[in-house]
């Protein structure tokens, strides 16, 4: 009896020690639960926008420039400062006289001399030509005398008419040459006397008014000191500020997706988010290079804003704003994080959670915005699912959360 229960007794022994080895073996050889992270389905708004950033223009703006060459009058308007339209600008007045050299004035002096000089040959010449035309006109009045009493023959009286004639004309010559002469000194003279040295103070006889097209404001200055100015040369910019548009540089890959009427969010600004609509997206693209060094083929669209004045009445022109252009929307869909589906059999799938164990399950999915996708059918609202599945996990896995 005693040794039956000693057999015995050792029989139980290794039989509880062999299921403990089992047991052991069992669990050393079962698959550790994958570590996961988990994300919820839900319902909520959705939305899928472009974001870049944009800048505001004046939609007309004007630059004010000088319609002929001439000296510039200093502009005293500054940037801000309220225009009318035809409201003075600028005067532009004639270029100033050269300042002479010694040789210059020299010469110049000669030629005031020389005129003077002609002048007064001119006027001997009067003299002589004065006396001749005075002594042919009496002769003819003598003449045309002794005609009256048949004294002489009318053949003579016709040549003494013809002489007098001819000296009056050859007075009336050297009378015209002794006016130009008189010119010629004056020009010699004031050649010297309105010179740079010996320019006058006083306001010119012409100067050219230029004035604003426009009621706007000043937007830039782009000549203000005064001086020598050339025409066509830009003197200021106007515009209305309270017609403001956005210009925002689109990358060409996004720029296909917009179009005319497409609302739009402008924010960072400084104030409250403005709303505005798309007015064109131009038809022609650019090449840019970003921060990176990366070059970008790039589109502007312009946008319009829609808020009312008083929301944006201290934005101005050349102001950074960011522009959310709104592709699609919905205020309530049911959807998933997009970093929990991934293509299976050519079809989006997820690793739903079911008893701790992570199963396959085909899903339906529709607009996505890159953080979130829309679920059409295959899941409901609440379940749990995992988020950025690895390769190591399989249909049917024990799962862990992190």
């Amino acid at each position: 009896m005693t040794m039956g229960r000693v057999w015995k007794g050792k029989w139980v022994f290794w039989a509880v020690f062999a299921l403990l080895v089992a047991v052991v073996i069992v669990y050393s050889l079962r698959p550790e639960p994958v570590w996961v992270n988990l994300a919820t389905v839900t319902r909520s708004p959705m939305e899928i926008t472009i974001l870049e950033e944009g800048k505001t223009r004046v939609k007309d703006h004007y630059v004010v420039s000088s319609p002929v060459t001439g000296y510039l009058n200093r502009v005293e308007w500054k940037v801000g400062d309220p225009l009318t339209r035809a409201e003075l600008v600028a005067y532009v007045e004639p270029m100033p006289a050269n300042v002479l050299d010694a040789r210059s004035r020299a010469e110049a002096q000669a030629r005031v001399e020389a005129a003077r000089s002609a002048l007064a040959a001119v006027r001997q010449k009067i003299s002589a030509a004065k006396a001749d035309a005075e002594y042919a006109e009496s002769q003819y009045g003598r003449l045309r005398a002794l005609e009256a009493s048949g004294s002489i023959a009318a053949e003579q009286v016709q040549q003494a008419q013809s002489t007098a004639l001819r000296t009056a004309a050859i007075l009336r010559s050297a009378q015209f040459e002794q006016d130009v002469a008189t010119h010629e000194l004056a020009a010699a003279r004031a050649f010297i006397e309105v010179s740079a040295a010996h320019a006058e103070s006083a306001t010119p006889a012409e100067r050219v008014a230029v004035r604003s097209p426009v009621n706007g404001v000043v937007l830039d200055i782009l000549r203000e000191s005064e001086g020598v100015i050339q025409a066509g040369e830009a003197i200021v910019r106007v515009g209305d500020p309270g017609t403001l548009e956005i210009v925002v540089d689109v990358l060409s890959f996004d720029a296909v997706k917009l179009e005319p009427g497409i609302q739009t969010r402008l924010n960072g600004w400084g104030g409250a988010t403005l709303q505005a609509v798309i007015r064109r997206v131009e038809p022609v693209g650019f090449e840019d290079v970003s921060a990176l060094g990366v070059e970008e083929q790039r589109v502007k669209v312009i946008v319009d804003m829609l808020s009312p004045r008083e929301q944006w009445n201290m934005l101005g022109d050349g102001y950074r704003v960011d522009a959310e252009f709104i592709l699609w929307q919905s205020p309530d869909v049911l959807q998933v994080p997009a970093s929990a589906l991934f293509q299976h059999d050519g079809q989006p799938t997820v690793f739903l959670l079911e008893d701790q164990r992570a199963t396959l399950q085909a899903v339906e999915t529709g607009q996505s915005n890159g953080l979130a996708t829309v679920v059409i059918s295959g899941l409901e609202e609440g379940q749990t699912v995992v988020r950025h599945p690895g390769r190591e996990l399989s249909d049917g896995d024990r799962i862990r959360v992190r």
